[in-house]
């Protein structure tokens, strides 16, 4: 990833050092949350997380309800651009056959 500004970096418990590309910010609720998935260490590539924004602050969800309306939130606003792009050929602007 070249764009230094989707790259955050983050201390674990034990004090490691773990990059995340910012996959997406959104509002849900009159709250920002962060979506975050990890650089490397994951076997799983569309493993990600979600950090609830308070002021310059990112915290982990500890409420399961709060944290099941967030990624809901995000698995429909991820699949809105998908359906964009499988209009009919005709509003692609692909002629007729």
């Amino acid at each position: 990833m070249g764009d230094d500004e989707d790259v955050i970096k983050l201390l674990d418990e034990e004090g490691a050092e773990h990059e995340f590309s910012v996959v997406d910010v959104l509002e849900v609720d009159q709250r920002r949350y962060a979506i975050l998935q990890p650089l490397e260490g994951t076997d799983e590539p569309d493993t990600a997380v979600i950090f609830r924004m308070e002021d310059d602050t990112l915290v982990t969800i500890e409420d399961d309800a709060e944290f099941e309306r967030v990624r809901r939130a995000f698995e429909a606003e991820d699949a809105e651009p998908d359906e964009a792009r499988e209009a009919p050929a005709e509003e692609q602007g692909t002629p007729p056959h």
